[in-house]
């Protein structure tokens, strides 16, 4: 009997609407999906939003740093349509709100892109107890500064390198819950290596039916999917 995948939505259901947003995460919900992954940067005044990358030219009507600009600037711009004129009104969420809307219902993974949102972040969760999160980063040092300042936070470490051992080694050591290795270097060989210790693996980012099929049969535990 086939085990249960894990379905985090990458940004959402970011394969059909703005990545990121409060659209994506809906419409990720309603696909049933389990989790949602979604990124933190910080705001010029300093409060976590949802955005993947740095400067908001990518995704939004805008222009410049993320950190250049204050909340309410960013809560300004139009973030949808760059993907369809169907999405114009849509704009960055701030993580508060994300966190009210999920509840305890989705499971949260917020990918923390630099060690001033990581601090932040916490502070922010300790209005939200309810709230099911994991939170993940490429800055492992990051990682274990936030598991020293909260010894029961549900960690995940990701990695994009097929040197992988040296990853799960940090892993172990920050008593991560899981391991989120770019899907293409995932081997039998890792998912056991991380399953001995008690991590669970969630390739990054699977969107074709082939690829999940073989991951389920190396015996992943879930993966990140633009496709919820």
């Amino acid at each position: 009997m086939q085990k249960n995948l894990f379905v985090w939505a990458h940004r959402g259901a970011s394969s059909i609407s703005p990545e990121n947003s409060m659209t994506a995460f809906r419409l990720a919900e309603a696909a049933g999906a389990d989790g949602i992954e979604l990124d933190v940067h910080l705001s010029r005044d300093g409060r976590p939003v949802v955005i993947h990358d740095e400067t908001v030219d990518r995704t939004t009507s805008g222009s410049g740093l993320v950190s250049d600009k204050t909340a309410a600037e960013l809560l300004d711009l139009d973030a949808g349509s760059w993907f369809s004129p169907d999405y114009a009104n849509e704009s960055i969420p701030l993580l508060t709100d994300v966190l009210a809307w999920a509840g305890d219902r989705m499971r949260l993974n917020i990918e923390i892109k630099s060690e001033d949102a990581g601090l932040v972040v916490l502070e922010v969760l300790k209005a939200f107890p309810q709230a099911r999160i994991l939170v993940s980063s490429f800055n492992h040092k990051l990682l274990f500064r936030m598991r020293q300042l909260d010894h029961s936070l549900p960690i995940g470490f990701l990695t994009d390198s097929r040197f992988w051992r040296l990853a799960v080694r940090r892993a172990i050591a920050c008593a991560a819950e899981s391991f989120h290795p770019q899907q293409k270097y995932v081997t039998r060989s890792l998912v056991s290596c991380c399953h001995q210790h008690n991590l669970t693996v969630y390739p990054w980012t699977v969107d074709s039916p082939s690829r999940k099929n073989s991951l389920r049969r190396i015996g992943v535990d879930g993966f990140f999917t633009n496709i919820p």
